[in-house]
């Protein structure tokens, strides 16, 4: 009978050297880039420190980048949003460092809080605005960089098949929120 107490290892694993993975330099999977971003996250000394609020545009800084992907770093006073947008050819993952943002899709209002988390595909379609009373900040990982952000009308997304966004109303509520 097997089972996994019939698995035993004779000597040094680490003389098998063709069993084992070379560590990687930088993240190339969905969850390593994830990882990326919790870790970032967790390492405030890193982000916080840089954070800046404008009460007229959202302020966003370039954090650090690496092969064929982006780091950016943003922050939202109360009231500010994103617009309606995609990422082009680029997915993404967003984290919440503080505060708290809502997302707006075609399938509903999502609220995030600190720690949430989303990744993305490319050609998803959503906004994120600062819907509450205190400034908020996050983290946005691209790969591939971004080089385009679509901005687009709700008759746009009407268009290719999805609801109007703009009928995403925080007034529906959260559909779930999503925490790391």
């Amino acid at each position: 009978m097997n089972s996994d107490s019939d698995l035993q290892i004779a000597g040094d694993i680490l003389e098998v050297p063709h069993l084992l993975q070379p560590p990687r330099e930088h993240p190339a999977t969905v969850a390593e880039f994830a990882g990326l971003a919790r870790s970032i996250a967790a390492d405030r000394s890193r982000w916080e420190h840089l954070v800046r609020y404008d009460a007229t545009s959202r302020w966003y800084h370039r954090l650090s980048t690496g092969p064929g992907y982006e780091v950016w770093l943003l922050s939202w006073v109360p009231g500010q949003g994103s617009g309606l947008h995609d990422h082009g050819r680029s997915s993404g993952v967003l984290t919440v460092l503080h505060g708290a943002l809502t997302e707006r899709t075609e399938r509903g209002t999502r609220a995030l809080g600190a720690g949430a988390q989303r990744v993305f595909a490319p050609g998803y379609v959503h906004e994120v605005v600062n819907d509450a009373l205190e400034p908020a900040v996050s983290l946005h990982i691209y790969y591939p960089g971004l080089t385009e952000m679509p901005m687009l009308s709700p008759s746009r997304v009407r268009a290719a098949g999805g609801a109007p966004v703009s009928a995403c109303t925080a007034e529906h509520g959260p559909v779930d929120t999503l925490t790391a």
